[in-house]
């Protein structure tokens, strides 16, 4: 490495790492990467979080992760699991959102965490209760709001299927945790 490594040149790095199963949207967009320490001259650590338990793509992304960086020069990559605090569809950069939305899959239409009760009262009052009602969810081909929840599952467990019924378009949807 011909230069000395920063840790905005890695998170710069892993923008470019995509999900592998929504490619258009990167490790970093969807809130996986949750930290970078550069600890020597060609070394760092990453810190990742599931996007939930179980996720079946994080060997794939640990491994993308990995790559990416010892591609670029990185000689030692150390990757950490953070299981607490649990990711959450609030980690997505409205970035990443507007790239799902494009994708046709409709972001998630809510958050779960309410910033201002969390710095107010911490984790316990930040966490929005909803209840079991579907959200009114925007398809993402046509804007419309007249949609309907045709099943809790989409393509991936993180995900529900909609339908548009002006458009007659089917989605998916990416579910709020």
């Amino acid at each position: 490495m011909d230069t000395q490594l920063s840790a905005a040149q890695v998170w710069t790095w892993l923008n470019d790492v995509p999900d592998p199963e929504i490619p258009v949207i990167s490790v970093v967009d969807l809130g996986i990467v949750r930290g970078v320490q550069v600890t020597g001259d060609s070394a760092c650590t990453v810190t990742i979080t599931p996007t939930y338990s179980g996720c079946p793509a994080m060997q794939v992304i640990a491994d993308a992760v990995t790559s990416a960086l010892k591609e670029r020069g990185v000689q030692q990559v150390e990757l950490l699991t953070q299981l607490s605090p649990a990711w959450t569809t609030d980690w997505m950069s409205e970035s990443g959102k507007a790239k799902l939305k494009g994708y046709g899959i409709a972001p998630p239409a809510q958050q779960v965490i309410d910033i201002s009760a969390l710095r107010a009262g911490g984790l316990a009052a930040g966490v929005k209760r909803h209840a079991i009602a579907a959200p009114k969810v925007a398809c993402p081909h046509c804007g419309s709001g007249h949609t309907e929840l045709t099943s809790q599952f989409g393509s991936t467990p993180c995900k529900a299927l909609y339908k548009c019924l002006d458009c007659r378009e089917p989605f998916d949807y990416f579910k709020c945790h």
